[in-house]
């Protein structure tokens, strides 16, 4: 008999939960031992960041741009739109919100000296990465844009087999590593008292994130009701299988079955739906957006980041670009956004480890946002193709 293999959610909240347990009783060294696999692991993920971004992103933007027609730059851009959108949505309510349900500095002293609070590991080994994600960035882009340019097959088979390596990487040491390391933080954590903390907060961040996700639904669908001159609400409502199904799956692509079945439901062309739900698939996670945009927040209102308007429409301009990359691999979104994180706000090892567990904690909403969204940009790009002249 097959065994049904436990899911990545699932690991990830036993993980937190077990290292609650641990951290609350376990004597000193034992928790600095923890403290030493979690340094490690954290040190080959920095390592790590900018390959992903390069193997993802490369490729990605190579393959966009050799699609042939309209059809594939009008999704794209009403896809890349929406995420946008998406993110500038979170950060009004966060920045509405936040100052009334979360203590400002409440975590100052921790993160920004943890070895107050946290203990050290016994040793670590540099693991420098071979370039900064800025560069990678940059090299991506160059590379993406380049090779769709000149319109060669090999340079981009090269990008292809090295996103091919990268996802294997991903699959097959980060993520089954990726419970033990947040297994260790939070015994870390516990350790030091702030867990229960970080707990009662994200709590209060999850409930809004949930409310936004469904707000901005019901926006997408007014919009596409209006453009596609439907009722909106029986458009959404047509929508709910897939959004279920996404919960369960937690996957866009394998969720993709039942979009595509629903969105032609919606009155939606074979034909462009069967183009823009699987590219969507890959293209649009408003929902995903929302959800490391509120979090983000969350933690630099918590450990006493500024925040401003000027550092954050950069971070979710470019986010909106890396989610790109994300479907790929479980809990991609927040991988791909981890070189932003440290770039662009300043995240250290410890707080992208706390980015990781809070979002893969609610990683299926996120996913059943950005699927059910996808039906409302196929609505869109339907009625917008038959408004192209002939």
């Amino acid at each position: 008999m097959n065994k049904k293999k436990l899911g990545l959610l699932p690991k990830i909240l036993i993980a937190i939960l077990l290292g609650i347990a641990v951290g609350s009783f376990s004597p000193e060294w034992l928790v600095a031992g923890l403290a030493t696999f979690s340094g490690l692991f954290g040190n080959f993920l920095g390592f790590a960041i900018p390959l992903i971004i390069i193997g993802f992103i490369a490729p990605g933007i190579g393959e966009l741009g050799r699609g042939a027609g309209r059809l594939l730059g009008m999704t794209t851009g009403i896809a890349y739109v929406s995420s946008i959108i998406g993110g500038m949505l979170a950060f009004l309510a966060a920045t509405l919100l936040y100052p009334y349900i979360l203590e400002a500095g409440s975590l100052t002293q921790s993160f920004s000296n943890p070895e107050e609070a946290l203990l050290a590991p016994y040793f670590t080994v540099d693991m420098p990465p071979v370039f900064g994600v800025m560069t990678a960035l940059l090299l991506a882009f160059t590379l993406g844009l380049g090779a769709a340019v000149i319109k060669g097959q090999a340079l981009q088979n090269v990008m292809v087999d090295f996103r091919a390596i990268v996802e294997k990487l991903i699959a097959s040491v980060i993520i089954p590593l990726l419970p033990y390391h947040i297994f260790c933080v939070f015994a870390n954590l516990t350790y030091g008292g702030q867990v229960t903390m970080i707990l009662s907060v994200f709590i209060k961040v999850f409930v809004m994130i949930i409310v936004l996700h469904i707000l901005y639904l019901v926006i997408q669908y007014v919009v596409a009701g209006q453009i596609g001159r439907k009722n909106p609400f029986t458009l959404l409502k047509n929508m709910i299988p897939a959004y279920f199904t996404a919960i369960g799956t937690q996957s866009s692509a394998a969720t993709i079955p039942v979009t595509l079945r629903q969105t032609k439901l919606n009155g939606v062309k074979g034909k462009v739906a069967d183009f823009v739900i699987p590219l969507c698939a890959t293209i649009h996670l408003s929902g995903s957006t929302i959800t490391l945009v509120s979090c983000s927040m969350a933690v630099m209102v918590l450990t006493g980041m500024p925040i401003t308007f000027g550092s954050m429409f950069p971070f979710i301009l470019m986010l909106g670009v890396t989610m790109v990359a994300a479907p790929g691999v479980p809990g991609g979104a927040v991988m791909a956004a981890l070189g932003l994180l440290e770039s662009m706000l300043g995240f250290d090892t410890t707080l992208t480890s706390l980015m990781i567990a809070l979002y893969i904690a609610q990683d299926s909403f996120g996913t059943a946002t950005n699927v059910t969204g996808d039906g409302a940009i196929a609505i869109i790009t339907d009625r917008m193709s038959k408004s192209e002249p002939a």
